[in-house]
């Protein structure tokens, strides 16, 4: 029809990285357009979305009863299926925002976790087509990162990813655009974030809050020794006087509350490289891991992988942004897109 494909030319293609922590949507031709946190307040009294992204995490933690803050996804899979499509659509509305006629509804590629259930993939083209998209395709997040740190996928050579993003930590080898050998584990930058609250209840009686503990990690955290030594205040409430209180901590303290989940992630790597075949392991000693993900960021992860395995282990350019521009590119190039990413249901339309 004539009028489909003139408005057809004008149809937002987007990929999106749907993350536990943050939310990224990249627009074709445009490079990243969205880059917010995951969580939405809602008022309970009318059901109206009162903020979305980093406005809606600043409340968490802060609210009177009558204003929920959800985060819709755990573990990279949606919890919360109502909120999960407000805050899509709240994110379609920010990219159409420039617009001033009808946009037709746009081509989503989607990231999901490893080992993502029909159920769930479903549940994640669900809300994006009842958030306004016309079709939804999914890919597995460690072929996006993959793609996105420009690692050669579709050569016969091992490519081995690591990607540590905010609910799953996933670590892949990927050759031939497909997964050879993978493993998804609960264990990333938000479990990094309890570590660090159930240390100060432990060893300090103080009760943190969440963004106190994800602040205190960004600042001084690390997974290896540093060669300057950090420090930071930790303000909360003692729970022994109910009172407010503070104290220093320094970066060996905040490293030994996490020590134990980063080993968790360590040995993952290393259980992945013991069941990948030789030639793709031979691959690997030449041409190194790639860490994505916010969680790549954390001082010293690599050192400590490297060390582990005897294996050149590098962090990507920009790891936190790699998925969402792994899904761009495949926006771009659609022979890719057709051999690594498949419909989110049933009823994606053509």
């Amino acid at each position: 029809m004539p009028g489909f494909s003139f408005l057809q030319r004008f149809t937002k293609r987007i990929g999106i990285d749907l993350g536990t922590s943050t939310t990224l949507v990249h627009v074709q031709g445009r490079g990243v357009v969205v880059y917010e946190s995951s969580v939405v307040a809602i008022n309970r009294r009318n059901g109206q979305v009162m903020a979305v992204g980093e406005e809606a995490r600043v409340m968490l933690g802060k609210t009177p009863p009558h204003i929920f803050v959800a985060k819709p996804l755990q573990r990279g899979i949606i919890a919360d299926f109502e909120v999960a499509e407000k805050m899509l659509r709240y994110f379609f509305d920010k990219v159409h925002d420039e617009s001033s006629f009808v946009i037709p509804r746009p081509k989503v590629i989607i990231s999901v976790p490893l080992e993502v259930t029909e159920v769930e993939r479903k549940a994640v083209g669900d809300a994006a087509t009842s958030a306004g998209a016309r079709e939804v395709f999914v890919v597995e997040e460690p072929v996006a990162a993959a793609i996105g740190a420009g690692l050669p996928i579709s050569d016969p050579v091992g490519n081995m990813v690591v990607k540590i993003g905010g609910g799953t930590t996933e670590v892949a080898v990927i050759a031939l655009n497909g997964i050879v050998t993978s493993k998804s584990i609960p264990v990333a930058g938000e479990e990094l974030n309890r570590n660090i609250i159930h240390y100060a209840r432990d060893v300090f009686n103080l009760l943190l809050g969440e963004r106190v503990a994800e602040d205190i990690k960004l600042q001084i955290g690390s997974a290896a020794d540093l060669a300057e030594p950090l420090q930071v205040s930790m303000r909360g409430r003692d729970l022994v006087t109910g009172l407010p209180r503070e104290l220093l901590v320094n970066d060996g303290q905040v490293r030994e509350a996490m020590a134990r989940s980063v080993k968790f992630i360590v040995d993952h790597v290393k259980s992945i490289l013991e069941v990948t075949p030789p030639e793709l392991v031979a691959d690997i000693y030449q041409r190194g891991i790639i860490l994505t993900g916010g969680g790549a960021l954390l001082r010293g992860l690599d050192e400590i992988i490297r060390q582990a395995t005897g294996l050149p282990v590098r962090v990507a350019e920009d790891p936190v942004t790699a998925v969402v521009r792994g899904t761009g590119l495949l926006l771009d190039r659609p022979e890719l897109e057709r051999d690594v990413a498949f419909p989110a249901t049933d009823r994606a339309m053509g």
